[in-house]
């Protein structure tokens, strides 16, 4: 039972790592963070498309993750 879940926490640990990767980016660097900050505070818009799955997906295997190094923990 342990080595299944060891080994489902690998598989959604690279899958939210290629959820993560895949997503496209929110603001322009370092200068975005400066200057154009309150465009993303005050204008949020919601993710449509591609990006509306990548970020429900990536939701999703983080609680994964999550459970699972919970049920980890409590088998060993």
């Amino acid at each position: 039972m342990l080595t299944v879940a060891m080994t489902l926490l690998i598989i959604d640990a690279i899958v939210l790592i290629v959820f993560v990767l895949l997503q496209s980016g929110k603001s322009a660097g370092l200068s975005g963070a400066i200057s154009g900050g309150a465009e993303q505070l005050f204008g949020k818009q919601k993710a449509r498309g591609v990006d509306a799955v990548l970020h429900r997906g990536t939701v999703i295997t983080g609680v994964l993750l999550f459970v699972l190094t919970f049920a980890i923990a409590y088998l060993l």
